[in-house]
């Protein structure tokens, strides 16, 4: 092999491992992502539903269901079911308020098999520093304030913030926020109303 070829050999190789070598790094760095993503997952589930009161695994035990006319979205909306044996023990909707201040909310709201709300958490928004993220900083019982509400209580009129004539707090200077929140976690006990025989005989994803 004369030395122009061997030198283009060469190059050829060595771009071919390093094209290797990076494709590993990228699977590798996607599979610790995504890892470290259902880890957190897993850490905000275990705090709506304590570990204790099931003896499933919430994150394969799921759902996607579409609602647009009752969720607001009209994207799949993921469901995590919660079971002792073959008893419900609560649902988990991981849904959207779409009319947030600064956009759509992520939330996770958790319903106990009576209907009553076991919890609510923020899990992704874009919300102004100071203002609409105060149920993160300023007001961090906020978000408590949903344990023990149903659809009757407060009744469904009341379901908005207390400048609508409604049961609910707003922010200092924050009303958009926490008028989004409120409703999409109503919306989320209304769905689950509807539909609660439905998410449980739902099969386990294989």
């Amino acid at each position: 092999m004369n030395a122009p070829a061997r030198q283009v050999g060469l190059l050829v190789g060595g771009a071919v491992a390093m094209a290797a070598t990076l494709a590993l790094v990228a699977h590798l760095t996607r599979d610790r992502i995504y890892h470290n993503e259902q880890a957190w997952l897993q850490q905000r589930l275990d705090a709506l539903v304590a570990p204790q009161q099931h003896d499933n695994d919430l994150l394969r035990d799921r759902l996607e269901v579409v609602s647009p006319a009752i969720l607001g979205t009209r994207e799949p909306v993921t469901i995590y079911r919660a079971r002792r044996g073959v008893q419900p023990v609560a649902a988990v909707i991981r849904t959207v308020a779409p009319d947030g201040y600064q956009g759509p909310i992520e939330l996770l709201v958790a319903v106990a098999r009576d209907g009553k709300l076991l919890g609510v958490q923020v899990i992704r928004h874009r919300e102004t520093p100071g203002l609409g993220d105060a149920f993160e900083h300023r007001d961090r019982d906020w978000l408590g304030r949903f344990a023990g509400r149903s659809l009757t209580d407060p009744p469904q009129q009341r379901w908005t913030v207390r400048q609508d004539g409604g049961d609910f707090d707003a922010f200092t200077g924050a009303t958009i926020t926490p008028r989004a929140i409120v409703k999409a976690t109503r919306r989320a006990l209304e769905y689950y109303h509807a539909h609660q025989a439905d998410i449980f005989a739902a099969p386990v994803p294989q």
